[in-house]
C-alpha cells in the first residue's frame, strides 16, 4: 500500500515532479505523435502500451539496481542510446516508405500491421529511451524513505505511477495527432503526407538521440 510506504507529502512532491518531466516533450511523445500520425489512433494507443511495458522493465532494472551499472558505464548507456535512436531512425524510414499504405486506408484496402509487431515496436523504444533512464536514475532515489524499508518496491512503485502519468498524457497527443491525420485523410495524397511528416519526425528524434550526449547521475 502507499499510505505507509511515502507520506502524502513526499507523494503530492514526487507526482509534481513527474508531471513536469512528462510534459516536456522527449523521446516517447515525440515517438508517439510520430506513430499516430502514421498509422492512427490505434496504432499510436498500442505504440504507448508498447512504451509503458518497456519503462516498467527500465523501472524494475533501477528497483533491482541494474540501471546504476548502466549509469555508471559510458560504454553501456551509450549502447542503449544508440540501440535506441537506430530503431527510431528505422521506423521512421519504414513510415516513409510505406506511406502508400496509410494512403490505401481511405480507399479501403487496409496495410496489414499486427498488434504484436506495433506493441514490440514501441517496446524497444520504450526499454532504450535515454531520458527515462536518467529520470528514473536521478529523481527516484530522491523520494525514497530509507526507514520505510523495501527500498526496491519504493523505487518500483515510484516509477510506476511516472509510467502512468506518461500513459495518460500519451493517450492525449495521441487522441490531437489521429484528429489531425483524420482531417488529411479526407485525401489519400494528404494522408500520404501525414505519413511522411510523421516518419520523418521520429528520423529526427533519433539524429536528435544520438546526439545527445547527458549521461545520468548516479542514483
Amino acid at each position: 500500500m502507499l499510505a505507509p510506504m511515502f507520506s502524502a507529502e513526499t507523494l503530492t512532491t514526487f507526482v509534481i515532479a513527474a508531471l513536469v518531466m512528462v510534459a516536456i516533450p522527449g523521446p516517447t511523445v515525440l515517438f508517439t505523435i510520430g506513430r499516430a500520425m502514421a498509422l492512427g489512433r490505434v496504432g499510436g494507443f498500442l505504440s504507448i502500451l508498447g512504451t509503458a511495458i518497456g519503462s516498467l522493465v527500465l523501472v524494475a532494472g533501477v528497483a533491482l539496481g541494474v540501471g546504476t551499472v548502466i549509469a555508471q558505464s559510458v560504454v553501456l548507456f551509450t549502447v542503449v542510446k544508440v540501440v535506441g535512436a537506430g530503431y527510431l531512425v528505422f521506423l521512421g524510414i519504414q513510415a516513409i516508405r510505406h506511406r502508400k499504405d496509410a494512403a490505401g486506408s481511405v480507399t479501403g484496402a487496409q496495410p496489414r500491421r499486427s498488434g504484436a509487431r506495433l506493441l514490440r515496436e514501441g517496446f524497444v523504444v520504450g526499454v532504450t529511451n535515454p531520458k527515462s533512464i536518467a529520470f528514473f536514475l536521478a529523481i527516484l532515489p530522491q523520494f525514497v524513505d530509507l526507514p520505510a524499508g523495501s527500498v526496491p518496491m519504493q523505487l518500483f512503485v515510484l516509477g510506476a505511477i511516472t509510467v502512468t502519468i506518461g500513459v495518460a498524457c500519451d493517450a492525449i497527443w495521441v487522441l490531437l495527432a489521429s484528429a489531425a491525420r483524420d482531417w488529411f485523410g479526407r485525401s489519400p495524397r494528404r494522408l500520404q503526407t501525414m505519413s511522411t511528416v510523421g516518419g520523418s519526425l521520429m528520423i529526427v528524434l533519433g539524429a536528435f538521440l544520438l546526439l545527445w550526449n547527458e549521461k545520468p547521475a548516479p542514483a
